[in-house]
Formats: structure tokens, C-alpha cells, sequence
């Protein structure tokens, strides 16, 4: 069910892949909706979270398939995307199943454009969801480490490096993972800063679940992710609240291997402030089954070192322009990976992903 000719469907900038994406949108016959972002890109272009919807509004079944919630994983996402939407035997899937399918593009596009993994708030998407009115997590560990996370300097002096490694020995590099990773509310200009209030990406998200996911009595989602695990495999983690039953059915449709961070299978830390818990908030009529689909890139220490990196370049703007170029490639290096078999094995794990979830859907 591979396209042959993966690679053409990915990009080389967030204007290259929205132009895609908006054309294999209109070669199948499927209307836009872009939602308009308040920021420019980089190269000044207009932003925008995009979507599009496959099937009746009335539909019993939906599957949402989307990218770029960590912004500069989005050229993976959007590969996908673009690549489903030109796939005649996936449309005829979709139709033969009854299931109405909602692509969103770009969940994050300033992240996308800029090749930054947070939103224009400097805000991780996939920690900006709580009740703000209600006390926000800790994460002492994180609170600990701040000043060596994210250094006063670039490269990192002698004492940042050992203060990570003494955590890592102490606790594990898994420990040092989930110490970083796991979000953080108390330093706005360090890594997975969840914020302190929703961001434009979480807010226009919310608006589109209400519009377009209040109806289906079955939701399915797959959201596309990359750094995490061996290069090109796309780990299944199950992206819903900590439920047995919902599990269950994620491993009916995408197999065994599906992983949890709930339960420790998942080469993710167990994170708080997560995404795919609007889908129960906003469509608490439905029942739902997600998973992110997360494909490797980079050993955990290269990735995480990529993100330290961008975020001191973030914090410095007198940084000189050559280290800014280097840092800004090194994100972008980290998150996707340019060849042409990588793209290929994104596809055909996407594809096998996606088609499960639409027998899932008709299956009841």
C-alpha cells in the first residue's frame, strides 16, 4: 500500500508542505478551512492550522490525522497527510468503510516554519493542557537541573555536562528523560514549558473538535510525531487517558505492540499537560481511541542536547548568526531525518496505521 514515489511528498520548508498539502487537498476533491495564525514565518509567509474534512458531517465514525504539534515535526506529519490525500485506494477505504476522516495540518505552524519544536509562546503544545484556574503540576526534578538544561553559555560549561550526568547516573538516563521531558511550568524560557495559560494552537484545536467531532459516536486519532526510538520505526503509543477499556481497543486495531507511558512500555516518559485529553473534554460523546505515532531520529541524549541548543539560541539573539544557522540545522536534523528511505518508512508505517484505524472504526 506504499506509494512508490514517498519522498515526493515531503518538504524542505512549512511553506513548501502547506502548498502540498493544499494541493492534494483540491486534487481530491476536498475543501480547505485554514485558520489563521497571528504571526508570520520565517520567510514571511502567512500561517496557518489547516484543515480538511473527508466524508459527511454526519458521519458515525471519524478518524483525525494530524501533524505539527511539535512544530518542526511537522515535516514528517505533513509527508503523511499529503500522501494519504493522494492514495486512491485510501480514499476508496475511507468511503467503502463509511468513516469520515479529518486531516489537520499543522497544529502548530509557527513551530513548523520557524523549525522550533514549541509554539510562538515558547510553549510545548503536548503540556499546555490543563485547567488553568486549577494549581499547575510540579516537576521538581526539572526545577533542579534548570540552570544546566538550558545554560547561561553555548556549548555548555564543564559544570552543566556534569550536573546532567550526575543526575543520569543517580536516576538513569531514563530518569534524566522524564526529568526534562515531562513538562514544566516554572521556567518560560527553558524546555517543555508548559505555560500558564492555553496557547493560540491549543485554543483554534479546541474550536475544532467542537466543530467538527461533536457528532461521531467513534473517534478515532492518530497524531504524528518524530524523536523518540530507533531511526524510522513509528512506535504506536497509546494517547488516551489512563483507561483498560480504551487500551484494549487500541491494541484490537494497531496490534500488541502498541506501548503506554502509563504502564512504562513506552520509550516516552509519562507526561502531563497532554494534547489528546481534549478529545474526552470536547467530545465526551464519542469513544475514543488514539495513539501518537512517534518515529525515531536520534539517540535520546542527541535529540535532547538538539532542544537545549535551540532553546539558548532562542534566549540570546545577539548569539552570532553562524551558530544560529548551525543550531537551527541541528534542530531541524533532529526531528527528520532527509533521506529518501527514512521518508519511505514513515509512509508505509503511516499507511498501515491509518487503514487499521478505519477497520477499527467500522468494526462496531
Amino acid at each position: 500500500m506504499t506509494p512508490p514515489d514517498a519522498a515526493r511528498h515531503f518538504s524542505q520548508s512549512y511553506q513548501e508542505a502547506r502548498a502540498k498539502f493544499l494541493a492534494a487537498t483540491e486534487a481530491a476533491g476536498l475543501d480547505a478551512f485554514g485558520h489563521p495564525h497571528p504571526m508570520l514565518g520565517r520567510d514571511g509567509e502567512v500561517l496557518a492550522m489547516d484543515v480538511v474534512r473527508e466524508g459527511p458531517a454526519n458521519a458515525r465514525a471519524l478518524l483525525i490525522v494530524s501533524s505539527g504539534c511539535h512544530g518542526v515535526e511537522g515535516f514528517c506529519g505533513s509527508g503523511v497527510q499529503t500522501a494519504l490525500l493522494h492514495d486512491a485506494a485510501w480514499h476508496r477505504a475511507v468511503a467503502e468503510a463509511g468513516v469520515a476522516v479529518l486531516y489537520i495540518h499543522a497544529l502548530n505552524p509557527y513551530g513548523f516554519s520557524w523549525w522550533r519544536r514549541t509554539t510562538h509562546e515558547n510553549v510545548d503544545l503536548n503540556r499546555n493542557f490543563h485547567d488553568f484556574s486549577q494549581p499547575l503540576p510540579r516537576n521538581d526534578a526539572y526545577d533542579e537541573l534548570a540552570a544546566a538544561i538550558v545554560p547561561a553559555s553555548w556549548p555548555p560549561p564543564d559544570e552543566a555536562n556534569a550536573a546532567m550526568q550526575r543526575y543520569a547516573q543517580q536516576h538513569g538516563v531514563a530518569g534524566l528523560q522524564a526529568a526534562v521531558s515531562r513538562g514544566q511550568y516554572n521556567h518560560p524560557q527553558g524546555v517543555f514549558y508548559g505555560g500558564r495559560d492555553p496557547t493560540w494552537s491549543h485554543v483554534t484545536l479546541r474550536h475544532v473538535l467542537q466543530e467538527h467531532a461533536t457528532r461521531c459516536a467513534r473517534l478515532g486519532w492518530i497524531d504524528l510525531h518524530t524523536g523518540l526510538g530507533p531511526a524510522g520505526v513509528g512506535e504506536r503509543i497509546f494517547a488516551c487517558r489512563d483507561d483498560a477499556a480504551a487500551l484494549q481497543r487500541a491494541r484490537a486495531w494497531w496490534g500488541d505492540q502498541v506501548t503506554s507511558i502509563y504502564d512504562g512500555s513506552s520509550t516516552s516518559a509519562r507526561l502531563q499537560g497532554l494534547m489528546w485529553l481534549a478529545a474526552d473534554e470536547e467530545c465526551a460523546q464519542a469513544e475514543y481511541t488514539g495513539i501518537a505515532l512517534e518515529y525515531g531520529t536520534l539517540p535520546i541524549m542527541a535529540m535532547l542536547d538538539a532542544l537545549r541548543a535551540d532553546q539558548w539560541i532562542e534566549n540570546h539573539p545577539e548569539a552570532p548568526d553562524t551558530l544560529r544557522a548551525q543550531i537551527k540545522r541541528q534542530t531541524r536534523d533532529a526531528f527528520y531525518i532527509d533521506t529518501d528511505d527514512w521518508k519511505r518508512q514513515v509512509i508505509e508505517q503511516a499507511f498501515d496505521a491509518a487503514h487499521a484505524a478505519v477497520r477499527g472504526l467500522a468494526a462496531r
